[in-house]
């Protein structure tokens, strides 16, 4: 078993979604991420990079097998969009595929780790989950699979996504739903790897997600995902009666189970 473990965090924003991240939830996604890990594995030694910068994505790919696990984040960016920054997070995944690594994948990480395998990224077609994602359902597959050990079968979880995996990769498995995303949990191999990717985020309090739909409430409400502004409140209000429910060892269980997984 390995006692300290090297992890690679992949900042999944640029610097401009950053500075909302960072407003909303008091930390960058790969600094909030860093923080869970460092209190669910205490010693891990963390590095971040952010794929837009060559030189960090070098270096890390030189020095890429000094790291038990890589973990990518979510983002604010839509994979369509193919950007030249998103065909770099695309393309460092597809580089990490190759280096028999075990993969934590969250939210616009899944998106991003699906694409570079072959599978495919669109618009939500039941809706988004804006703050919350509710009755998410662990299948078979999910529950004879070592990331959802000791996970409730049926949970609500903090989940802010616009878009889907409407492909999964070739010879991926589907581990969880709902009713808005059939991907919810997806596990699969590809090149020398292992992915376990989630379209929620286990790293996030809810109070960081209401943060965040408040900062966005102008868009969503553009976007007809709320008929009006009091509905929108309505949602935020039930996000903030669902707070008090939160359990830290369920919500965060994923990324334990992932810790456990590379340790041993």
């Amino acid at each position: 078993m390995i006692s300290n473990l090297n992890i690679l965090i992949v900042e999944g924003n640029i610097t401009k979604d950053s500075k909302i991240f960072i407003k909303a939830a008091g930390l960058t996604a790969s600094e909030n991420l860093k923080k869970l890990i460092i209190k669910l594995a205490p010693g891990a030694n963390i590095e971040i990079i952010n794929p837009g910068n060559d030189t960090m994505t070098n270096q890390a790919l030189n020095n890429i097998n000094k790291f038990h696990g890589v973990a990518f984040t979510g983002g604010a960016m839509r994979i369509n969009d193919m950007t030249d920054e998103i065909k770099k997070h695309i393309n460092f995944a597809s580089n990490c595929f190759n280096k028999n690594k075990k993969i934590l994948a969250i939210c616009w990480g899944l998106q991003v780790c699906s694409t570079a395998a072959g599978g495919k990224v669109a618009r939500g077609v039941n809706g988004a989950h804006i703050g919350i994602a509710f009755n998410v359902k662990i299948n078979q597959k999910g529950k004879n699979n070592l990331i959802y050990k000791n996970k409730k079968n049926i949970f609500n979880t903090p989940a802010f996504n616009y878009d889907e995996v409407c492909e999964i990769p070739k010879n991926a498995e589907i581990l969880s739903s709902n009713d808005i995303n059939k991907v919810m949990g997806l596990y699969f191999k590809s090149g020398k790897s292992e992915i376990w990717g989630f379209q929620y985020h286990p790293d996030y309090e809810y109070y960081q997600m209401i943060n965040l739909s408040n900062a966005r409430k102008e868009r969503i409400l553009q976007n007809k995902y709320f008929e009006s502004e009091k509905d929108f409140q309505k949602h935020i209000s039930y996000i903030k009666a669902e707070d008090k429910k939160l359990d830290f060892d369920n919500r965060t269980c994923e990324i334990k189970n992932w810790l456990d997984i590379i340790k041993n």
